[in-house]
């Protein structure tokens, strides 16, 4: 009896040593694995993620190919066998409830002129107002003298109004570099 369970423990240990030689670098996941992040959001931002009847959260899943639950306290989970899915609608739903800092220079695009300045998009789907007397040192009658629909544009974010509507000015920052072009004062020579 003995000899027999001797045989049969070096028998296991063999097969146990010819599996671990097999399997002697972990293999990770496939790349169709189904994989799930998490994101927190603040829970006044929900309602701007859902969107009207749903409208906005079925267009992040319609265009990112991934599976999107929200709860009600703001914990967002991503799911998709694609990792480039997953970050799409990550990248879609930040887009959202993420918050311009005042201060920043972002890169946007003219969407509308009107006779008192331009709108300009520049931060995922949110809109500001460039006031006419923001866009140049110049006096300009139209924002159409310098802009176009369409154009691409460097503007920082000067602040927000009393309806907390977002301002914008054009004139402080380099549109090729996107830099702020800080103003040089003069130092008058005393004699």
């Amino acid at each position: 009896m003995k000899q027999a369970l001797a045989q049969a423990k070096d028998g296991r240990l063999h097969i146990l040593g010819e599996m671990a030689k097999a399997l002697s670098a972990p293999q990770g996941f496939s790349e169709y694995a189904p994989k799930i992040e998490t994101m927190q959001i603040p829970t006044d931002k929900i309602r701007e993620v859902i969107g009207s009847g749903g409208k906005v959260i079925r267009e992040i899943v319609e265009v990112s190919g991934a599976k999107v639950d929200i709860n009600d306290d703001g914990q967002i989970k991503i799911a998709s066998n694609d990792q480039k899915a997953i970050k799409k609608a990550y990248d879609m739903i930040w887009s959202i409830v993420a918050e311009p800092e005042e201060g920043q220079v972002y890169t946007g695009k003219v969407v509308k002129l009107v006779d008192f300045g331009a709108f300009v998009n520049f931060f995922g789907k949110r809109d500001g107002l460039v006031h006419v007397s923001q866009i140049a040192n110049k006096r300009l009658n139209h924002p159409n003298e310098l802009l176009k629909e369409g154009q691409e544009v460097k503007v920082k974010l000067l602040g927000f109004d009393d309806r907390g509507k977002v301002r914008l000015g054009m004139k402080m920052v380099d549109q090729e570099t996107g830099e702020e072009i800080v103003e040089k004062k003069e130092e008058s020579a005393e004699g």
